[in-house]
């Protein structure tokens, strides 16, 4: 039976299934060619470097994002949509995401949600400056969102533990005692949905000082 052929896109799929379970720092040129069966020097015939496999992962993360954009839609919509099909693949892949943020891309699948997400706020009367604000703005939000989702922050988090820790002073902490049972749980499309929201009426009132609204 022949095995199947090394190519690229196997050597790339090899490094995001290492990552989501282990996390970046276990990927290494010896360890993925281990977990695929080959020789380390038959990757170097694909991905000449680690550096550039981590790009690899995070632009195949980045064109798995299916956006449903509709240009005729109002600006608010389409941020919403934007933002709502970056978090879909940010979920199904969270620690590459967390990769793919911390690169700077220039391949066509890095660039093209940039240039789409930028492309909207200028046409809704956002000037570059404010434009690239508002995208960094909401990226940091999905990317914290994410983090709180899949445990990486304690911080307001829900817990798994008692409502309210036996030590803590009720007479000191009345609000935190009070709402205990709302920290402790959470809905986090609930959540994002809230935050998504929130931020789009925020930037709704931002005085416009370029591009073409419509």
């Amino acid at each position: 039976m022949t095995s199947e052929p090394l190519t690229r896109a196997r050597i790339v799929a090899a490094a995001i299934d290492l990552i989501e379970r282990e996390g970046a720092d276990a990927v290494s040129m010896r360890r993925i060619a281990a977990d695929l069966g080959v020789g380390v020097m038959s990757l170097y015939n694909h991905v000449p470097n680690k550096d550039a496999l981590l790009n690899g992962v995070a632009e195949s993360v980045l064109s798995g994002i299916e956006f449903t954009d509709d240009p005729e839609a109002d600006w608010k919509d389409r941020v919403r949509m934007q933002a709502r099909a970056f978090r879909q693949i940010a979920h199904h892949y969270p620690r590459c995401t967390m990769l793919v943020v911390s690169r700077q891309l220039q391949s066509d699948a890095g660039l093209l949600p940039v240039e789409r997400a930028l492309a909207t706020l200028r046409s809704a009367g956002f000037d570059g400056e404010d434009a690239v604000r508002v995208l960094r703005l909401f990226i940091a939000f999905i990317v914290g969102s994410l983090l709180r989702e899949v445990g990486v922050t304690p911080t307001f988090a829900p817990t798994h533990g008692p409502m309210v820790d036996p030590e803590i002073d009720v007479t000191l902490f009345p609000q935190v005692s009070e709402l205990a049972p709302l920290l402790k749980s959470c809905d986090h499309e609930a959540e994002f949905e809230f935050g998504v929201e929130l931020l789009v009426q925020a930037i709704a009132v931002l005085p416009k000082k370029g591009g073409s609204p419509q």
